[in-house]
């Protein structure tokens, strides 16, 4: 099975009460992971690549990491996806260079340039049968490319929402509900909520229409407590409950976006490694055990929150 876009993916996700997982990638073991996780769950998977993720590991090297996985898993459908790409020029060398989806991000601009903005991906995407992801509303946080301060963070308003996706032609939408990039999405002691009487509205407004989940990170305790346990010092690090993101899945939301996890998992991983073996230098021993956290991680998503298992 060659790449695939991801529009059969979300028409099986919406009529099915499920959603896609979309994993960031950055190296060969973490590629692995989410792959061989998703063949034994026989899950449809979309792998994702950040302008950082590019920067570090290179276009090349990344895409044919996928094409390999792609080779390797034949029986699972698999989207390669930019991931907030902030500008025609990086969708457009995506599109060229194998990528079958991309997300333009102008969320940060007014609606109208905004909407200039993907209307123009989305000419070039779809002229060479590439989809397009746009999005609508501000997360907070910090991730990769993504900087957004507290105080520019909005939600997405419903009443633009049905404008935008017919002005823009895009055929999935990012929307701000109450997620946030990195590892800090709330304050000790407070409640996590999202929002979902916005996606409600959303999804009233725009029927059958795949909507996007950013920032959905759960931040699993275990490997925060991992990390503090050999070292580190990650006071206070909360992600988006479990069972809000299942109930998100039920919904109107075709896909998910879960970055912080495996990366929470690989350096916890290492670092209680390296405190267990101090003598140990040769990298294949301590990225074997990261890497089966990893999957074993990833199994967990997309069985309990994403509910896809079996959906390949």
């Amino acid at each position: 099975m060659a790449l695939v876009t991801t529009t059969e993916m979300f028409k099986k996700a919406y009529n099915g009460g499920y959603a896609v997982g979309a994993f960031n990638v950055n190296n060969m073991e973490i590629v692995q992971a989410i792959t061989e996780a998703c063949r034994e769950e026989k899950a449809p998977v979309i792998l994702q690549v950040s302008k950082g993720a590019r920067a570090y590991a290179n276009h090349t090297y990344l895409v044919k990491l996928v094409e390999a996985a792609v080779i390797e898993c034949p029986e699972i459908p698999i989207a390669l996806h930019l991931d907030h790409g902030d500008s025609f020029e990086t969708c457009k060398s995506c599109i060229d260079g194998g990528f079958t989806s991309v997300m333009i991000d102008a969320s940060s601009k007014p609606f109208a340039e905004n909407i200039e903005i993907t209307r123009k991906v989305v000419e070039y995407a779809h002229d060479h049968g590439v989809v397009v992801e746009a999005e609508l509303g501000a997360l907070a946080g910090v991730e990769d490319e993504v900087d957004v301060a507290a105080d520019k963070a909005h939600y997405t308003r419903p009443e633009e929402v049905e404008e935008f996706v017919s002005k823009t032609g895009c055929d999935s939408l990012a929307i701000a509900i109450g997620t946030s990039h990195g590892a800090y999405k709330f304050k000790p002691g407070t409640k996590p909520q999202l929002r979902f009487d916005i996606l409600e509205e959303v999804s009233k407004r725009l029927p059958q229409f795949p909507i996007v989940l950013h920032g959905s990170s759960s931040v699993p305790q275990e490997y925060v407590k991992m990390v503090n346990t050999y070292g580190g010092a990650m006071p206070g690090a909360i992600g988006v409950p479990e069972e809000q993101l299942r109930h998100a899945a039920q919904l109107a939301v075709c896909k998910i976006n879960i970055d912080s996890d495996l990366r929470l998992a690989m350096t916890g991983t290492i670092r209680k490694f390296f405190a267990e073996h101090p003598d140990k230098f040769d990298p294949r021993e301590y990225l074997k055990p990261a890497r089966a956290n990893i999957k074993e991680l990833v199994r967990h998503k997309l069985v309990d929150v994403l509910g896809c298992s079996g959906k390949a």
